[in-house]
């Protein structure tokens, strides 16, 4: 794991859902530090610094593109 770094960091664990649909789909390796404790204990997700999406350096300007583009198509009605 020492070849993965941190992309993003979110702050509950109902916002990495289609994220993890997204990455699987796309097949690319990644993992959440913190999920389960974020997952057990919401309001400390800032105490535990959030839950951080690590991406293989390999695949980090693929999913770096990937969350640029997604950040810029949403849309609020």
């Amino acid at each position: 794991m020492e070849d993965f770094q941190t992309i993003a960091i979110f702050n509950y664990s109902h916002e990495i859902v289609v994220l993890k649909h997204l990455l699987e789909q796309e097949k690319i390796n990644y993992f959440f530090e913190n999920e389960a404790l974020v997952s057990v204990d919401p309001f400390g997700s800032f105490a535990y610094g959030g839950i951080k999406l690590k991406i293989h350096i390999n695949d980090f300007e693929k999913v770096q593109e990937f969350l640029d583009d997604l950040n810029n198509n949403l849309k609020i009605v």
